[in-house]
């Protein structure tokens, strides 16, 4: 999931360049919450996982 957040930010990064905003903004948005959604699914699989090893 962290792949696909970094390939919207480069999409979005090549579409500013050539004077694309809205597809950038959206590219940008996309990335966002593709991002958090890692982080809060990796911050879970670290919990998850913590508690399953102290077993």
């Amino acid at each position: 999931m962290l792949h696909y957040a970094v390939v919207f930010f480069v999409i979005a990064l090549i579409a500013a360049v050539f004077g694309f905003g809205g597809i950038a903004a959206g590219a940008v948005e996309i990335g966002k919450v593709l991002f958090f959604v890692f982080i809060i699914l990796a911050a879970l699989g670290f919990v998850f996982n913590l508690f399953k090893s102290k077993r």
